[in-house]
């Protein structure tokens, strides 16, 4: 995966619940109660690795970009909280790749990966 295909696959994986235009995207996934498709946490993390070392020299991040991190990491959490309120019995390593992805935005953010 190339820096431009894992920006464009993450703002899809991360707008799907504002563009509706992918009904297996991560978000849209959490948010019917299902969860992700195999591997879809495993390629959102290499994706959120490969956008780290692509913006390593950049100064600025654009507004699409951050909206979709954003969203990533703070709404799959309040999907998945509010999943667990209605019932559904998540998959039981959800919860930490969820963290997994908060981490890694958070790293995307500070410019230092930990």
């Amino acid at each position: 995966m190339d820096y431009k295909t894992a920006r464009s696959f993450l703002i899809d994986q991360g707008t799907a619940l504002e563009t509706k235009k992918n009904p297996d995207a991560f978000l849209m996934r959490l948010k019917q109660g299902q969860p992700p498709v195999p591997g879809q946490v495993t390629s959102i993390l290499l994706a959120l690795k490969i956008l780290f070392e692509g913006l390593q020299e950049s100064p600025m991040l654009d507004r699409q970009l951050i909206s979709a991190l954003h969203l990533l990491s703070v709404e799959s959490l309040l999907q998945f909280e509010a999943g667990l309120r209605r019932g559904v019995a998540w998959p039981p390593l959800l919860k930490e790749d969820l963290t997994r992805i908060a981490i890694a935005v958070k790293n995307i953010f500070s410019g230092v990966w930990q």
